[in-house]
């Protein structure tokens, strides 16, 4: 690493380090926003996983039904749960520094801290939402193994992997306006490339071939083999997408550092 990357990197630590009472404050302020209009509050976490788990489990329990090892509806809901926390985080973190304008133009602090935010308050969302796949698990009568240590793990696999995912977005939607109608697009196709709503062994060939290289797959299956199989997490896949996330946060962190010089021009 050379001794340029290695100061960048420090200063980015030392500014998160330095403003994390702003983070604390940014986090708290959407939080409020979200939830303070809403007849619903933070049932809004659990709404829209569980109403897509019972379109799924139409869809693959009656019209075409498929055996994924433990009743459908945890299964789906298991998966869901996993994808909403990282769609929802892209999706909020895209607008950060677009609908922040009037901060990012005018005083200085790490512009890390909007799309941070936003995946720290889909974190608490995550977190709500669990109490459901916990009622389910009991509902269904699904033990619980040793294998629930290697949660954590799995967690912060995924936390790093969308935390990059939204320092990218966040920037990217800055300079060109048309990524946040892409997306819309992409995370959908995105969802069902990914072993969401049915298991990646019933998909062959190089289509299958590609769902294992998408770094959510190996993410969604840690997550259901720890919770709902009683089983260890693949190590080789989720050690790779762990890795690979580390690599991939610190180039997004470097290059949305370099580049925030330019974000007011472009506000």
């Amino acid at each position: 690493m050379s001794s340029s990357v290695a100061g960048d990197l420090r200063e980015i630590v030392r500014e998160q380090y330095e403003y994390r009472g702003l983070l604390y404050q940014m986090t708290r302020r959407d939080l409020i926003l979200r939830y303070k209009q809403t007849a619903m509050g933070f049932a809004w976490a659990v709404f829209m996983p569980l109403l897509n788990t019972a379109i799924f489990s139409v869809i693959f329990t009656r019209v075409a039904p498929i055996d994924a090892g433990v009743p459908y509806p945890l299964f789906a809901y298991c998966g869901l749960w996993a994808w909403n926390f990282f769609a929802s985080s892209l999706k909020f973190s895209m607008n950060s520094l677009t609908g922040n304008a009037n901060l990012v133009t005018k005083v200085y602090f790490p512009r890390e801290i909007f799309p941070l935010s936003a995946v720290i308050v889909s974190v608490v969302d995550f977190g709500v939402a669990s109490v459901v796949l916990v009622a389910m698990m009991i509902y269904y009568q699904i033990p619980v193994g040793i294998a629930l240590v290697a949660l954590p793990v799995v967690v912060l696999t995924q936390v790093v992997f969308t935390m990059a995912m939204a320092l990218l977005l966040s920037m990217s939607n800055l300079f060109y306006r048309d990524v946040k109608y892409l997306f819309e697009v992409i995370v959908v196709v995105w969802m069902f490339a990914t072993s969401v709503v049915y298991p990646v062994e019933l998909i062959g060939g190089k289509l299958g071939l590609l769902m294992r290289v998408n770094p959510m797959t190996p993410i969604v299956e840690s997550y259901r083999s720890v919770l709902l199989y009683g089983e260890w997490p693949a190590p080789v896949p989720l050690a790779a997408v762990l890795l690979f996330s580390v690599a991939f946060l610190v180039w997004a962190s470097l290059s949305f550092h370099r580049s925030e010089f330019e974000f007011a021009e472009n506000v």
